[in-house]
């Protein structure tokens, strides 16, 4: 009898898991299917200095910085990245790993978070209006799956807040208007799928990207309310991929430039290809 439960009962959690092991090949399939629309063939369109003659001296500073003279312009980018992701201010830092496609169509974020018995696994993206973020332990048990018009709303914000590892999508041939704050604030303004997008950069003297702050929707509020919330990150070292010279290390956060700033992330790219 007790052999005909333990049988019955195995037999049930051996469908269960077949069924995970089913969900989580075809979600990946999804996702790596999205991954191939982002990437962009070579363009033989090359970066120049009459690409930026007419923007104010420091937001052609930056671009002269960014992207060296006859690079061709990429349209996409992949990243590797390690580093530490925490779930709230209270919490400790775990360690992260990632990859990424940055493109001027959207992005998709495939990340490893955590360690042995705690490992979520999954991926953040925006493409064709939409934004999605999917998480699972040990890639088979769903935790998060979030799907909806203020995830999406977030979701954009994230998108253009990284194109600071694309600049040429910051160009004003892209529809980014530019204008200079002081000598070392810019302000670049977009729109992505209508949604206006304000992005304020910090830079030296030389041009080189320091600090980029935008309003993102998010609900880290006291109520868990959505709203426009201060939002980017701060940059410690910069490299040099294919004639782009793009942040390297990085750490970021909610209500950044207030006392409420809340860092939960921190990364340091490893590779990057520019197409």
């Amino acid at each position: 009898m007790f052999s005909k439960i333990f049988f019955s009962i195995g037999a049930l959690l051996a469908i269960a898991f077949l069924i995970l092991v089913i969900l989580r090949i075809r979600d990946e399939q999804e996702v790596n299917r999205i991954w191939r629309s982002l990437e962009a063939v070579p363009t033989e369109k090359r970066f120049t200095k009459d690409m930026v003659a007419e923007l104010p001296a420091p937001v052609q500073r930056y671009f002269l910085h960014s992207i060296a003279l006859q690079t061709p312009l990429a349209s996409s980018v992949s990243l590797k990245m390690s580093g530490s992701f925490r779930m709230a201010q209270d919490k400790p830092w775990i360690p992260m790993q990632a990859t990424e496609i940055l493109s001027t169509k959207g992005f998709v974020w495939k990340a490893r978070i955590g360690s042995g018995l705690f490992q979520m696994i999954g991926s953040d993206r925006y493409i064709n209006k939409s934004g999605r973020m999917e998480f699972s332990l040990w890639g088979l048990v769903p935790l998060v799956n979030a799907h909806n018009p203020d995830i999406t709303r977030s979701s954009i914000g994230r998108f253009a807040g990284e194109f600071f590892w694309l600049p040429s999508a910051l160009l004003p041939q892209r529809g980014v208007s530019w204008k200079a704050i002081d000598d070392k604030t810019i302000q670049a303004s977009l729109k992505v799928d209508d949604e206006p997008v304000t992005l304020t950069l910090f830079i030296d003297a030389n041009g080189k990207l320091l600090k980029l702050s935008l309003p993102r929707w998010g609900d880290q509020t006291e109520d868990g309310s959505y709203t426009y919330i201060p939002f980017g990150g701060e940059y410690q070292q910069e490299k040099t991929f294919g004639g782009f010279t793009i942040p390297s290390q990085m750490s970021a956060g909610w209500w950044l430039g207030t006392d409420r700033y809340s860092e939960f992330f921190r990364a340091t790219v490893e590779q990057a290809e520019l197409h």
